[in-house]
């Protein structure tokens, strides 16, 4: 008997399984028998995809695919009448179709259809070959490098459209150089460094294909060895073209940040907080309490301004291909304080469960007290933590300041970073204003922006 049931099992489990190919080839037929023949190829190829064998969903599949192949012609033929290049589209679209459907039907276009195809096919890539032998000839690169693309797109095999291709693209790449920017009034002489390498390694990262197809940031390598030790410091900007063009750059980024503006604030939160106390009686049964502790954190905190002018500049002309101005603004906050924790720093609480339930005023009172002092993410946990963790004493190295760059809420010092350390945070992160430039020069060839184009020995 036992045995029996399990055979039951076993035949109505094989029955579940094939019930989904079945069913779906099923839908299908019913699909293709409405009109809808995408849905219809869709059940059919699921059909398959859980099993290849099966004869019905593969005379389904065929059926179906059959039926999206008409379709397709019909609606290119009647392009073709009026508008070639966008059924020569529908060609590419009809192949990469017929090309993905071979691995579940093998569809038939009809006798006549290769040679439709070739023809329109032939068409397109003529026309854009054309173009872009026009392009080319009116110094404009990177369009050609487009239209020779779109090319090879209906035949890459026609004439010499790939080398073509590749030559266009080499002349229509644009490689910009970021040079060290002038740092007036800051009392660190090696913040435009800084600030110039933060920018060339973020772009080089950002402006990759395909968000920039032409445009290629140039590494510190290319740069600096341009460069004397004296200049590292700030250039003009006719130096900065020099150096750009010796370094074989097209364009070059330069420009010079303004003083930094500081100011440094002190906050205090005094008040009594809540330390929850565990007790145990000689019984062994637990009861808690909670004890006020009076507590002094101070804050200080500094908010730092400093602005940045730049230019795009063609290294040809000299000419000035985007300019802007604008501020960055960062702050630091460290917190300290003397009271050393009891037990566990997760124990202390800003108030008390029995304060919360009963004087719900005086807990929110407290809370916006302390998250004016010590920020929003700074918890009194954290505090106390740190305060263990540090010692009597805690001074700022600059190997922390990555923490402020990542945006960390709560550094436990004594010492605020300088300003010209945060002047260098706020501006690292600035890079966001020359990439929108450079991306929006990026498709634009030199003549069109009103530029000569660059002599061959200039490349």
């Amino acid at each position: 008997m036992f045995r029996s049931l399990i055979r039951v099992a076993i035949a109505t489990a094989l029955l579940a399984g094939c019930a989904g190919p079945s069913k779906w080839t099923e839908k299908s037929e019913e699909k293709l028998a409405g009109g809808d023949a995408w849905r219809a190829w869709q059940l059919a190829t699921r059909a398959l995809d859980k099993e290849p064998g099966n004869p019905r969903a593969r005379a389904a599949a065929t059926a179906a695919g059959t039926s999206i192949v008409q379709e397709y012609q019909r609606k290119i033929r009647a392009l073709a009448e009026v508008d070639s290049m966008n059924a020569a589209e529908q060609v590419l679209e009809l192949a990469d179709f017929r090309e993905n459907a071979a691995h579940y039907a093998t569809i038939p276009v009809g006798e006549g259809w290769p040679a439709e195809e070739q023809a329109l096919r032939r068409m397109a890539v003529q026309v854009h070959y054309r173009r872009a032998l026009e392009a080319a000839k009116s110094d404009r690169p990177k369009k050609a490098c487009a239209e020779f693309s779109e090319a090879e797109r209906f035949d890459a095999g026609y004439r010499d459209v790939a080398r073509r291709a590749e030559r266009a693209l080499e002349e229509a790449t644009t490689r910009v150089a970021v040079v060290p920017f002038r740092a007036a009034g800051s009392s660190d002489p090696t913040l435009g460094v800084q600030v110039a390498q933060a920018w060339r390694t973020q772009l080089g990262q950002s402006l990759t294909p395909p968000a920039a197809q032409f445009t290629r940031v140039m590494d510190d390598d290319a740069i600096d060895r341009t460069m004397t030790v004296s200049q590292l410091d700030g250039i003009s900007r006719d130096e900065a073209i020099r150096l750009a063009r010796k370094a074989g750059a097209e364009r070059v980024v330069w420009g010079s940040i303004g003083g930094v503006q500081s100011s440094t604030k002190l906050n205090v939160f005094q008040d009594t907080v809540a330390r929850k106390v565990t007790d145990t009686d000689e019984h062994g049964h637990e009861s808690t309490r909670w004890v006020d502790v009076p507590i002094q954190v101070v804050a200080r905190v500094r908010d730092v301004t400093v602005g940045v002018d730049y230019e795009v500049i063609a290294t040809g002309s000299g000419a000035s291909l985007a300019r802007r101005h604008f501020d960055r603004s960062t702050s630091a906050r460290v917190v300290w304080t003397s009271y050393k924790p009891e037990g566990d720093p997760s124990s202390y609480s800003l108030v008390s469960e029995t304060t919360r339930s009963s004087n719900p005023d005086r807990a929110k009172q407290v809370e916006s007290r302390w998250r004016s002092v010590c920020g929003d993410a700074t918890t009194l946990a954290q505090v106390l933590q740190a305060r263990r963790t540090a010692g009597s004493s805690a001074h700022y190295d600059r190997q922390a300041l990555g923490r402020f760059m990542s945006g960390a809420a709560f550094v436990f010092l004594e010492d605020l970073p300088p300003a010209s350390d945060l002047a260098l945070t706020a501006l690292s992160q600035g890079y966001g204003p020359v990439r929108d430039d450079l991306l929006r020069l990026d498709p634009i060839d030199d003549v069109d922006l009103g530029q000569a184009p660059p002599d061959d020995d200039a490349r």
